[in-house]
Order: C-alpha cells, then structure tokens, then sequence
C-alpha cells in the first residue's frame, strides 16, 4: 500500500481514497484530483515537462529562489502562446492582455494592498485589481514589456500564491480549499475535546487527584496543543509573519497579528509556567480559541465561495470532460478527455442534452441550444452550420458537430466572469472605508493589549498574561473587516442570480441614493419588435384570418421586423396559409406583389394611410378591386416595466423617458406606461446634456438604455446599467449589465439594495458595540482567554450569517 504520495501537480498529500493515476511519458504519476490530472497532461502534451523538471520539493520557496530576478523554469511554460492564450485575453484594441490570477494566503487589506503595489511596479503591468472576497487578481499588462510566468512569479516573491484562474478547474479548487481548512479545524476540534477533558478536574476544583497525575494531564495537554498550533494554527503564524515582514511598505497590520501574538504568548506562558509548576496553563484556552477562529473561518469560507456567484455558478455549468473526435471527417470515432485538454482546432461532438464545453463553430448536424446562461432568454435558438456556439450552453436538439475557436478564458463565458469579478474588484466605498479602519484598530489594539498588561503586571502580576492575551483575542477587528465585504458578496450573488452582472463595484450603494431614473425608449422601455395590434378597413367579403393568410403569404421566406410579426400572429392563430399562384416579387421600397395581390405602404397602393401617433408602423393589402386590409403594429413594452416604475414611485424616484424618437410618439409613450417627465428628439449629446442638467441641480441619477446608441447617457449618470446580451455591452461604460428580456430584476435589485445597506449598517453597528464592550471587559480582566476567543469567534460568525441573508433575496 502507498504511503504519503503527493500530488505530482500541486505536491499536496493524496488521502487514500482519493488517488488517481495517469501515465505521462512512460512513467505512472500520481494526482489528487481530476484537474491536476488534467493541467499535467496539457503540459506534457505540448512537451512542455520542463515545467516539473526543477520544482521546489517543499512548500515553501527557498530564498536564493525568491531572491533571483530570474523566471524559474517551473514557471515559463505559462508563456509559451498554447498555455498563455487559455490564461489571457485581449484587451480592447490596445494590442494588451488581460489575466485572472487565483490568489492563496491572503487574509485581509494588507495582503491586498501589498500584492497590488507590488505587482503595480512591474514594468508593462497598466492595472491592478485585488478582491479578499473572491481571492482573485486582474491583471492587465503589455505582453512586449512582462508576461504571464513574470505576474506569477512576482506574486510568489512577496510570499502569496497564485495560478491562473481556469472556470472548468475552479470547482475542483473550492473542494480543495474547504478540505484543507476542514482537516484544519478536525485537528483544533479534537485537541480542544481532549485538552478541555484533562482540564476538567481544575474547573470543578476536584481535590483528589495527586500531583503526579496533574502533571501528567498537564503535560498531557501541552503534546495535544503543539499539532494544533503548528498545524492548525500554522496559516495564522504565516499571514501575521507576513504581515510584520511587508509592515515598512503597507504601514498596515493584518488582522491574523493580534491573533498569532495572543496564541504564542499564551502557549509560551502556558508552557513556562507547566515547566517551572507555578502559575496557569492556557492550553485548554489555546485549543478553544483555534477550534472557533477556524471555524468561524470555515463559515466565512462558505459564504465566500456562494457569493463569488455570479463567476462561479458560471464555472459550474462547464464540464469536466468532453468527446474528441480525433480524425474527423474522415472517421467518427470519438474519445473522452478532459476539456483542459482541448485546444483551438480540435473537433469536438455534443450530444442532446449536454452542455457545450468551448467556444466554437457549428460544422455539422443543425441543431438548438439554450443559452439563458448567457443571454438570460430563455427559448431555444436555432443553429445552423457556420453559426457560433458557446461555451455553458445546453444542446437540445441534435448530437452536433463543432470546431474549437477559443478555450479557457478566452471564451465568451469566462469573459462574463471576469466582468462579475470586476464588480468585487472596484471597491465601493464602504469596503475602503472598513478596510481602513480595521487597520487602524489594530494598531490601536497592540498598543490597548500592551498598556493595560503593564498596568496589571503593576498591580497584580499574576494576571498580567491573562489580560494581554484576553484583549489580543477578544478586540481581533475580525468582524470588522468583514462586516461590509461579505454582504458586498453576497448581494453580488444574488443579483447574479436574477439576471444582472454587476461589472463596477458602486451599483448597489448608488441605487439606494438614487433620486432620478432615466430610461431610453426603443430596446429599453420597448422592445423594438412589432407586434400585430389590429386588422382594419376590412372590405365586405374579407374576415381579419383570411386577410392575415394572404398578408403571410406573400411575407412567406421575409425577414424584416413586420414581416415576422405577421407570421406570428397566423401561428398563434393557427392559420392555414394559402398556396399563391404566382411567385411573390419583392418591389424595393415599395412592398410585395403577386399576381392582383400586393401588400405595402399606402403611398405605393395610392391610399390614404391614417397613420396614429405611438404606431410602430402600418402595411397594407390590396387587389385589382381596391384596399382589402390594413395591419397596423406597435411596439412591444418590455416586460417588467410596470414592476420597475412601481418600485421608483415606492422609493420616490423620478422617472424621465429622453429619447431619439420624434416628440409626438415619445409623449405617446409616455403618457402609455404613465411617465410624467419626457423629451424626444434627443441626439446622444442631448441624452448626455440632460443627465448633466440633472446633476448640477443636486439629483443623483440611474441610466438604463440599451448599451448600443446609449454609451453617452450611461457613461454620464452616476449609475449606469445597460439592456442585452453580455460581455460585448462592457465597451458601452455600463456599471452593469441586464441579460435578462425582463426588467423585473431590476426592481427585484433595487429592493436588495436596500436590504443590502440595512445589513451593512447592522454588520457595523454589531462589530462596533461587541467591540466597545468586549474591550473593557477584557482590560479589567472579567474575560478568560477561552471566553473572549468564542466571543470573537461569534462576532465574526454573526455578521457573515446576517449577510448570508442576502443570497436569498
């Protein structure tokens, strides 16, 4: 039986029950998990195993390593162009690239911001963005003056981890995050029991145990707290000696600092004291405090990874493996890989049913999928051969045929997260505001902790300890420091859910002081697709379906928008459509023709059209013998508007209609949905003016329009949120983006906002009066360290479950 067997990828240890071998070149390896497997055999390959020929074999990075400038050879296979284009992704037209980068070992703001300042002084690196909650980094850098492996790298050289952030690994990364912290917490859980058990007998003031057994237990106590200090613990004393180390740079303090000083003081005491047979032992404390902090942790951890969401719901949708179809066309034989494995060029084959694992081009077997997942529409779109397919999208129909176009973050699903993540990375005020006075509070912690043990050791020295240890535990700013970003977090995740990516990460706070709602019209209050209102003009002898048949007839293989609105009127209706005797001639400009039939504008069959103010448009049917019909259509109003509006009027907002449709239908439009506030006409600079006007008079304003003609208007408002179909809308300046067909979600968020802030406010004023209360219990000495860690413990519980609230919205 094999014992002790790494991962030949990652080097973390394999359990029993989870090895899993691969041959890789000639030599049996084993891994941990699928994905390891994977990224393996994508580096062998592509012959780049010079990848593993070099690597470190411990965890830790020797200093002649960190210390060189030069790129070690583990790392520069993420250069070569088949590994970089999956990682990368263009940005603009800029000629730059643009990474997501999975962090490790960061803990709060001052790992943020020593990451990011670091990696800001790299020659080539235009733009930085960190987020704790989603544990990622963005990267936009000049491919001619750095490169991926160098991101890496300098990444390491501070002391964190990081790799590329691959959607179809990143499940199989959260699994392995939760089972680390969970081992973690086991080895606390079980010292803590047993340390708790020996410590028993001193609690209950039992006098019949002798000396010799006391100090067996003791000692006892001591070998049980050393694995959970070192092994539990270990991560703690890492991210606070990293902390101390970065401290001349960030002139910030991590939150694990007070943390890792209360531990070792306490066990160094403890220890002391267990040697010399005088004074307390702290290890029934100790154990306690590291069970709760890893287990408030393990919450915190599960909260995170459900309210990273939007990226990650995203990631979950992909498949693991896919089937390859390894000579095709001139064979149809197909075999199972990982989709890591693909690359641009392959053949892949989809069955009905299953999920689309690239980007690509349909070559064989029509078919249709649906991509709510992208679009948020939720009725299956027809594909023909030469049309794109996505990635996460569900074929439905028929086993199609496609060829690879793009993988990895490349596709279009991983651009979409990467916008989700965009909206963590810009910190919202507040998050800044936390994070600054966390850090703060640390400082002022140490020097409260250290003042009032001199004060004890003066008047008492024998609970000089006790209360040291008593305030670095109970005051950790824990809470704090999380109290606004995971209810940031978790409102992300929900709003996700509805049907809104949230690209910039102010969207929320400025819904809440919105005043005024600024709306386009066509393809944001409307639809811009006509639909059937009337028949009218009927002549004697004609009913409305018989027209409609003849209308559909002639429109029959036509494509403009009136054309399919006729055509889904005779289905809804299930119309018999008549055989015409003569083929339709299509006349440019004018209409259609077949035989004595026509159908067309009135001017071009000389009748007098009667056109209504807030029509779409009109067309009209006639023969030898005169006018049979006319169809008059109108716009279709968005569905979910009438929500929207009534959320503003609850809320007191106003609500504007500004549009580039003559003034006559804008003010038909508008008194139709109830707005009272319109101007139409308006060219873009118009649009832009008018938000401008609004501003300068104190107001603060939301702009929703269709990201196309609207790019003035949504850049200018203070919250910018644009109609359609995903990443591509990003180039408009949207803060956010609506995929669903219904504006339902965005009154839907409107609420959340609230809610959100009303947690938020809650989150503050519960880590502010646990701390204001705990502090003075701790300095007068009222708290043992054992209570003041699951006080702490608690706090930080407390406000992640009261953001957890959120999800549900």
């Amino acid at each position: 039986m094999k014992q002790n067997l790494v991962c030949y990828h990652c080097s973390s240890t394999i359990l029993p029950d989870e090895l899993i071998e691969a041959d890789l070149a000639g030599v049996s390896r084993p891994f941990c998990c699928p994905g390891c497997m994977a990224i393996a055999q994508t580096i062998h390959g592509e012959g780049l195993e010079v990848f593993y020929a070099r690597r470190a074999q411990s965890c830790e990075k020797p200093a002649a390593y960190l210390a060189s400038n030069e790129i070690p050879e583990k790392l520069r296979p993420y250069d070569d162009p088949s590994l970089r284009s999956r990682f990368t992704r263009p940005f603009g037209d800029t000629g730059e690239l643009e990474t997501t980068l999975r962090l490790e070992k960061i803990r709060c703001a001052a790992c943020v911001w020593l990451c990011e300042q670091h990696l800001r002084r790299i020659s080539g690196v235009r733009d930085v963005q960190i987020n704790y909650v989603t544990q990622k980094v963005m990267v936009r850098f000049s491919s001619d003056q750095t490169s991926l492996a160098r991101l890496i790298f300098e990444i390491e050289r501070v002391g964190y981890e990081a790799w590329p952030f691959e959607p179809s690994l990143s499940l199989e990364r959260a699994k392995k995050e939760r089972r680390q912290l969970l081992t973690r917490l086991g080895v606390a859980l079980l010292g803590m029991m047993q340390v708790m058990m020996y410590a028993w007998p001193s609690y209950v003031g039992a006098d019949d145990i002798t000396a010799e057994y006391d100090l067996l237990l003791a000692w006892t106590s001591w070998v049980l707290t050393v694995p959970v200090m070192v092994y539990s613990a270990g991560p703690i004393f890492q991210a606070a000696w990293r902390s101390v180390l970065s401290f001349k740079e960030t002139r910030m303090l991590g939150m694990d600092v007070p943390i890792a000083l209360a531990l070792a003081l306490a066990f160094i005491a403890g220890t002391i004291n267990l040697i010399t047979g005088s004074g307390q032992s702290y290890f029934d404390s100790i154990t306690m405090f590291v069970a709760f902090i890893l287990a408030a942790r393990y919450v915190e951890l599960l909260a995170r990874q459900d309210a990273q969401g939007g990226a990650e719901a995203l990631a979950k949708q992909l498949p693991a493996t896919c089937e390859r179809m390894t000579d095709y066309p001139s064979s149809q034989v197909v075999a199972l890989v990982p989709v890591v494995n693909c690359n641009p060029g392959d053949v892949l084959r989809v069955s009905p049913g299953e999920v689309v694992p690239a980007d690509g081009i349909l070559i064989e077997n029509p078919s249709a999928l649906d991509e709510s997942l992208l679009t948020g529409e939720s009725k299956p779109v027809e594909k023909k051969l030469g049309d794109r397919v996505y990635a996460g999208t569900h074929n439905i129909l028929n086993p199609l045929i496609m060829r690879i176009e793009a993988v990895g973050q490349s596709t279009r699903i991983a651009g979409i997260a990467s916008l989700l993540d965009q909206a963590l990375l810009a910190k919202p005020v507040m998050v800044s505001l936390a994070e600054k006075w966390a850090a703060y509070f640390v400082a002022f912690l140490l020097f409260s902790a250290f003042l009032s043990s001199a004060i004890w050791l003066y008047f008492d020295p024998s609970r000089a300890w006790t209360v040291l240890v008593s305030v670095l535990v109970a005051s950790c700013p824990c809470a704090l420091s999380l109290a606004v970003p995971t209810a940031m977090a978790a409102a992300q995740g929900a709003v996700t859910k509805l049907g809104l990516l949230i690209v910039r990460g102010h969207v929320l706070e400025g819904l809440v002081k919105t005043t005024d709602l600024v709306l386009d019209k066509t393809g944001t209050l409307t639809m811009g697709q006509p639909e059937l209102q009337e028949i009218l003009n009927l002549r004697p002898g004609f009913d409305a379906k018989e027209a409609l048949a003849i209308a559909v007839a002639l429109e029959a293989g036509q494509k403009h928008p009136l054309a399919l609105s006729l055509l889904r009127a005779a289905q809804d209706d299930e119309l018999a459509i008549p055989v015409l005797s003569e083929p339709v001639m299509n006349i440019l400009g004018k209409g259609l023709s077949s035989g004595s039939y026509r159908l067309g504008s009135a001017t071009w069959l000389g009748i007098q059209s009667g056109s209504q103010v807030g029509q779409y448009g009109q067309v009209h049917l006639a023969d030898d013998a005169g006018l049979i019909a006319s169809f008059i259509f109108l716009d279709t109003v968005r569905n979910g508007l009438e929500d929207l509006l009534a959320s503003a009027k609850r809320r007191n907002i106003a609500v504007h209609l500004v549009s580039g449709d003559d003034p006559a239908t804008v003010a038909w439009w508008a008194n139709h949905v109830g707005i009272s506030s319109f101007v139409g006409g308006c060219s873009p600079e118009d649009k832009y003016d008018y938000i401008e006007r609004l501003q300068n008079a104190g107001r603060f304003v939301w702009a929703i329009g269709d990201g196309v003609n609207d790019a003035p208007l949504l850049a200018r408002a203070d919250v910018s949120i644009a109609v359609g179909a995903g990443a591509p809308l990003a180039s408009a300046g949207a803060d956010a983006i609506l995929t669903s067909a219904s504006l339902k979600p965005l009154a839907k968020t409107l609420l959340l906002a609230d809610k959100t802030a009303v947690i938020i406010k809650e989150n503050l004023l519960w880590a502010l009066v646990y701390n204001l209360l705990a502090i003075p219990a701790a300095m007068m000495g009222w708290v043992n360290p054992w209570v003041a860690g699951i006080g702490m413990s608690l706090s930080s519980l407390a406000v992640t479950l009261n953001a957890w609230r959120l999800r549900k919205a």
